[in-house]
């Protein structure tokens, strides 16, 4: 199965307070390697929010058929300090399967 997950977030002040270069060392530094690490198994696209919403700054749509190597890339992004010092809070996460009831639909008639 594959799966599709919605991850919000929001940068904080913190975040906001580094300069351009700052952030995108950050970003180089931590982050690239932590999805680099997964990305053979998690598919990542990022977007912006901020102008669109007050409630998230920023979410990433991941796609995966491993929810394991989905829940050790979130822990590997716990990890750094952008998460660990509070550059970066996630918020809410969506979580949903691609044509599920297709897969349903198979299980039962192979049952059958």
């Amino acid at each position: 199965m594959k799966y599709g997950i919605v991850l919000t977030y929001t940068v904080t002040e913190r975040w906001l307070a580094l300069s351009r270069e700052e952030r995108n060392a950050m970003r180089e530094a931590h982050l690239e390697p932590a999805f680099a690490a997964y990305a053979d198994r998690v598919r990542a696209r990022f977007f912006d929010a901020e102008a669109f919403s007050g409630r998230f700054s920023d979410f990433v749509v991941l796609e995966t058929e491993d929810l394991g190597a989905y829940y050790f890339l979130i822990e590997a992004l716990r990890d750094t300090p952008v998460i660990a010092e509070g550059y970066l809070t996630f918020g809410e996460i969506f979580l949903g399967v691609e044509d599920g009831f297709q897969a349903y639909e198979q299980a039962q008639g192979d049952a059958r």
